[in-house]
């Protein structure tokens, strides 16, 4: 029997089950689920700016948008020498965000994105797919205004798949699949809305909740 073809209607159905979807490489057209035993989350309420990164945010050296060009993101995260997006993943994810459920958090000098990160929004629920820099924190920056627009705007989970030294570094943590499964049939059910913010966000809106020990 033929597996299904992969849509936006299924991809939904995939991440509010709890798994996503990978490629081997860019080249490789065939696409597999994953759904790991641990699952990595970055707690909206303990994200961690370091004083260093502190200062970053607020010399005013990124300034930041949200949504602005979404495709210029994924191509960002997928121009790497290995990487898990190819064709059909970029192309699916695109027609998410015209759908309103994917969405992309950038960081700019000027007129160049210098880092940025996307992912999927269901419910409550954001489900972070990818990240890039090419300035000096500037994926750090992105996390912290993402993570800053999510608590505002009514999420309680923000999925980050793995968990990497980068993530940990951050507040990142990681839990067994069971606690994560019951943390997403909550999220799922909130009317949460990544773009429902009534003022742009500053720089202090987004250090003001957190606390710098180091």
């Amino acid at each position: 029997m033929d597996e299904p073809e992969l849509t936006p209607e299924l991809l939904l159905q995939a991440y509010a089950s709890g798994i996503f979807p990978m490629a081997e490489s860019q080249d490789d057209p065939e696409i597999f689920w994953v759904d790991p035993s641990r699952r990595g989350i970055l707690p909206l309420d303990r994200f961690h700016i370091s004083r260093s990164l502190r200062r970053v945010i607020l010399s005013g050296r990124f300034h930041t948008r949200f949504d602005s060009d979404f495709a210029a993101t994924v191509r960002g995260c997928a121009d790497r020498d290995e990487t898990w997006i190819n064709d059909t993943i970029f192309e699916l994810y695109l027609e998410l965000h015209r759908r309103d459920h994917a969405h992309s958090q950038e960081v700019w000098i000027g007129d160049e994105m210098v880092g940025g990160v996307y992912g999927v929004a269901i419910g409550g629920a954001f489900f972070g797919e990818s990240m890039f820099s090419r300035r000096s924190d500037a994926s750090k920056v992105a996390l912290a205004y993402l993570t800053d627009r999510l608590r505002r705007t009514g999420f309680t989970l923000f999925d980050t798949q793995f968990i990497t030294p980068h993530l940990r570094s951050l507040g990142g943590q990681e839990i067994d699949r069971q606690d994560y499964l019951c943390r997403l049939e909550e999220a799922l059910l909130l009317p949460a809305d990544i773009t429902a913010l009534s003022a742009p966000q500053s720089a202090q809106d987004v250090i003001q909740p957190n606390t710098q020990t180091s």
